[in-house]
């Protein structure tokens, strides 16, 4: 079992702080529709800054381990990692829209159906663009 969680520390880590992100991203949704009457596109949003916000920090430090150093490195991350976050944003509202307005689907569903595209196409941008070695 060691084995196989050093063989594949990283992927593991990922869907540990990725299900963390995911967390973030579901309370701050919820708060914000179900606590304070927020409009679900509007928290949608939301909580993907929040979720953006915290996903860097973990996966900079404890997922990919990152050892860039230097202001204008740690902002081109930084902004690299933004911009790949704002595309799977980008896909996560639209599915959104569409599972809730055009299809019927309730919120809670379809926020659950994004979140699992979403965590995917995120490691993927995260291993080869943003974080690659």
């Amino acid at each position: 079992m060691k084995e196989l969680l050093t063989k594949y520390r990283e992927v593991v880590s990922y869907l540990v702080f990725g299900g963390l992100t995911t967390v973030v991203n579901f309370v701050v949704y919820f708060v914000c529709t179900s606590g304070m009457g927020i409009n679900y596109l509007v928290a949608n949003a939301i909580s993907w800054a929040a979720a953006v916000a915290f996903a860097y920090i973990t996966n900079r430090t404890w997922v990919f381990k990152s050892k860039v150093k230097g202001f204008s490195a740690i902002m081109r991350q930084i902004s690299t990692f933004v911009g790949c976050r704002l595309l799977s944003g980008v896909m996560d509202m639209a599915i959104m829209f569409i599972s809730v307005d055009i299809i019927g689907i309730p919120d809670s569903v379809a926020k659950f159906i994004t979140q699992v595209v979403v965590v995917v196409l995120n490691y993927v941008f995260s291993k080869l663009i943003i974080f690659r070695k």
